[in-house]
């Protein structure tokens, strides 16, 4: 069964890094552009960064932009979301789904995500 499993969340004080991954199986990624967004209590589903099939187009939400860094393994199946200089309001579930770039629209997509907390 296709499907998308999230992995590399995690507990991280204020100020530091997590690398998300994003493996595909029963399917291959190559044509997909693949996005990452992100799940808090009480609030919308916000989408964070997509990435083209080929890796050459990305797009970031204002809130993550200068922070964090999309980036794909074709190969490996897999695509990653480097997340810099965390802060606690970026505390959600992160998820990756396909997505467009132009518009950073997310698919309705979701599975188990993964869950990252920043805190001191």
């Amino acid at each position: 069964q296709p499907q998308l499993v999230e992995s590399g969340g995690g507990l991280v004080q204020p100020g530091g890094s997590l690398r998300l991954s994003c493996q595909a199986s029963g399917f291959s990624l190559d044509y997909y552009a693949i996005g990452w967004f992100r799940k808090a209590p009480g609030k919308e589903r916000e989408g964070l960064a997509c990435i083209s099939s080929s890796g050459d187009s990305t797009n970031y939400a204002d809130s993550v932009k200068g922070r964090f860094i999309i980036s794909r393994d074709n190969a490996k199946n897999t695509v990653y979301l480097q997340m810099n200089s965390l802060k606690p309001e970026d505390t959600a579930k992160y998820y990756c789904t396909p997505c467009e770039v132009v518009g950073l629209i997310m698919d309705d997509y979701w599975d188990q995500g993964t869950q990252v907390t920043v805190s001191s």
